[in-house]
């Protein structure tokens, strides 16, 4: 949702936060380390860009770190503080981003400027709805914010905001499958007008016959459904999702540069936990 040299970021956090989706909640009260630091390898397949038609396969390190404090908590799924009385409202660091896109080697861009690399970050408040007395559902509320900024490593330019409300919902032993962790979140995806004309505006300049010009609007900006599955082992985590994207009813939908409206990612990822701390707490997972 979210640090390596060259390495994609969009890529590092999808595996690094989509992935955990399911490690991240509704698991019982255990005693475990204070904190956990691991290295691993992930794969993942995705477009471009929501709504290109053409995809890249990355094979990447994924780190693992978690540290269950009693006020600031950071794991797979995110970085979090809980200020506030009730257990059941967090508020969350929320990070995102986007890789590098060739214009040149993307056939709805070709002779448009090159797409830099961009970072998302904003708070994100969390408010548990329902959770189970064993403690293995939870329903959670999650509300991120997040302004962009994009770079080529010569310049920093904010080019938006976006916001990702969604539904999650996290299984611990699901079906009775014990150690396993299912998750499934639902979202919707809002962004402004500079954030929509970055990646889906055509200035006359680059407008051809068979790419009009297109000036983008603010507005809604399609829905995700995201499944994952994982397991924690005592020296080792594994996970795998699968994300269902639409841009129909999109602010942009009708923009040149969407060819696809519907399209699935998929990726996988397993970590090795190098070291832990002798301190033990109480903790959800």
């Amino acid at each position: 949702m979210r640090i390596l040299p060259a390495t994609p970021l969009r890529a590092r956090r999808t595996i690094a936060l989509v992935l955990a989706l399911a490690a991240a909640g509704g698991a019982r009260a255990d005693s475990l380390p204070l904190w956990e630091a691991g290295l691993g390898v992930g794969a993942i397949e995705f477009p471009d860009y929501r709504g290109s038609d053409q995809y890249r396969t990355y094979v990447l390190p994924v780190p693992y770190f978690v540290y269950r404090g009693d006020v600031f908590k950071v794991d797979r799924d995110s970085a979090r503080a809980n200020f506030f009385a009730s257990p059941d409202v967090q508020l969350d660091l929320s990070i995102n981003g986007s890789v590098p896109v060739n214009s040149s080697a993307d056939r709805a861009r070709e002779g448009m400027p090159n797409l830099d690399p961009s970072l998302e970050v904003g708070p994100a408040l969390d408010l548990t709805l329902l959770r189970s007395d064993d403690k293995k559902t939870k329903l959670e509320l999650r509300l991120p914010v997040r302004t962009v900024e994009g770079s080529n490593f010569s310049h920093v330019e904010n080019i938006g905001w976006i916001s990702q409300p969604n539904l999650n919902v996290d299984f611990d032993d699901p079906l009775g499958y014990a150690g396993y962790r299912l998750g499934i979140e639902s979202a919707a995806l809002f962004a402004d007008r500079r954030y929509l004309q970055y990646f889906y505006g055509v200035a006359p300049a680059y407008a051809n016959a068979e790419r009009p010009s297109y000036e983008a609007h603010g507005g809604y900006a399609g829905s995700q459904l995201i499944l994952a599955l994982s397991r924690r082992y005592t020296g080792m985590w594994v996970g795998g999702f699968v994300k269902w994207d639409t841009l129909r009813g999109a602010a942009f939908e009708d923009s040149p540069l969407v060819k696809r409206r519907e399209f699935v990612t998929a990726g996988f990822a397993v970590s090795w936990i190098l070291g832990r701390s002798a301190t033990l707490v109480e903790a959800d997972h």
